[in-house]
C-alpha cells in the first residue's frame, strides 16, 4: 500500500464516534462557476471575480486541505455588495496550478499574477488558515501592492508533529462527517425539498473537498510546518485585522492573538468556534469577516485622508515659498 492509500485511509475512517448532531452548512443556491484562469510562466487555477468593478479589490485566500469557494463561499454574496472579490484555488488544491513542488513562497507569488492578470493593482487580502500564512508573506514582500490584510483562524507559526498528527485528525473527521451526512440526510419532519436541498449541498462540499488529494494536504502541511514570519511580523506597517476561533484545534487560539499582538495596530475579532468556522459556523464567522473587512477598509481611508492632506499642505508651502528668482 502506497503513502497516498495509507494517508487516505487515516482521512477517511477516524469518524465522528463522539458525536452523532448533524452540521448545518450554509446553502450553496446560487454560488458561481469558477473559470480557468492562465498565470503566464506558473500554469492555470479558476477565479471567481464577482463584485462592481470600481470597488476596492480583495483576494480571498483559502485552507489547507479545501478550495476557494467551500472555504469562502459563505460569505461571497456579502463581501461582493462592498468589494471586487476574487478567489482563486491555489497550487496543489482542488482546480489549482500543478507543479512538481509546492511552497508557500511560490502561492504568495501567485497571489500577484493573480492580480496581475486581472489587471488589479492594489488589493485586501484576507486569508485563513494556510491563506493567511500566504497573505502574511504577499503583505511583506508586496508592500506597494497590498493596502490591507485579515488573517483569520491563522498564526505567524505552526509547530510540526504532535499538531500535524492532530490537524489530519481534523481533516479526517471533516471529511467523514460531509460523508455521513450525505448519506444519511434525514431530520425528523424536514420537508422532502428542503431535505433535499441540504443534501446537495453536503456532496457539493464533499466534492470540493475530496478535489485536493490526501498527499497534496500531507505535502502542504509539512510545508506549513517549516513556516515562520515571527521575525518580521512588527515589521508589517498597514491596516490589519485577526480573527480569532478560540475553540480551535488545529491552530492554537493562543498561537491567533500571538499573531494579533505582533502586528502594530491589529484590530481583533474573537468567536467560540472552531477551525471550520468558515462553513461549520458561518453564523459567527460572516459577520466577523465583515466586521475586520469593514475595519481595515476604514483604516485604509483614513490613511489615504492623511496622505492627501499632507500633500495639500506640503504644496500650500511650496506656494507660499518665495521666489528664488
Amino acid at each position: 500500500m502506497g503513502a497516498e492509500q495509507v494517508l487516505f485511509g487515516a482521512l477517511s475512517d477516524v469518524g465522528w464516534q463522539a458525536t452523532r448532531k448533524l452540521a448545518t452548512i450554509p446553502s450553496t443556491a446560487g454560488v458561481p462557476d469558477p473559470e480557468p484562469l492562465s498565470l503566464p510562466g506558473r500554469g492555470q487555477t479558476v477565479v471567481v471575480d464577482v463584485g462592481p468593478r470600481q470597488a476596492p479589490a480583495i483576494i480571498l485566500l483559502h485552507s489547507v486541505a479545501c478550495t476557494g469557494l467551500l472555504t469562502w463561499y459563505p460569505v461571497l454574496e456579502r463581501l461582493s455588495a462592498h468589494y471586487r472579490v476574487v478567489v482563486f484555488d491555489q497550487r496543489w488544491h482542488g482546480q489549482g496550478i500543478r507543479s512538481h513542488e509546492f511552497s508557500l513562497q511560490d502561492c504568495a507569488e501567485d497571489v500577484v499574477a493573480v492580480a496581475d492578470a486581472l489587471g488589479i493593482d492594489k488589493f485586501m487580502i484576507a486569508g485563513y488558515s494556510m491563506g493567511g500564512m500566504v497573505g502574511q508573506l504577499v503583505a511583506y514582500q508586496q508592500r506597494e501592492r497590498v493596502s490591507g490584510l485579515v488573517l483569520c483562524s491563522t498564526a505567524s507559526f505552526f509547530r510540526r508533529g504532535l499538531r500535524q498528527r492532530v490537524a489530519l485528525d481534523l481533516f479526517g473527521r471533516t471529511l467523514q462527517l460531509m460523508r455521513d451526512q450525505a448519506k444519511i440526510g434525514l431530520v425528523p419532519g424536514e420537508p422532502r425539498r428542503e431535505r433535499l436541498a441540504r443534501l446537495e449541498d453536503h456532496r457539493w462540499a464533499l466534492e470540493e473537498f475530496r478535489s485536493t488529494s490526501p498527499w497534496a494536504i500531507a505535502v502542504a502541511l509539512d510545508e506549513i510546518g517549516r513556516f515562520d514570519s515571527s521575525p518580521w511580523l512588527h515589521t508589517l506597517r498597514l491596516p490589519t485585522s485577526v480573527v480569532v476561533t478560540s475553540r480551535d484545534g488545529f491552530i492554537a487560539p493562543a498561537h491567533q492573538r500571538s499573531l494579533a499582538r505582533r502586528i502594530p495596530g491589529a484590530a481583533t475579532y474573537e468567536i467560540p468556534a472552531g477551525h471550520t468556522a468558515c462553513v461549520l459556523a458561518a453564523g459567527q464567522f460572516v459577520p466577523a469577516l465583515m466586521a475586520a473587512c469593514t475595519s481595515v477598509h476604514a483604516a485604509i481611508a483614513d490613511r489615504q485622508d492623511i496622505q492627501e492632506d499632507n500633500r495639500t499642505q506640503e504644496d500650500n508651502e511650496r506656494a507660499d515659498e518665495p521666489d528664488s528668482a
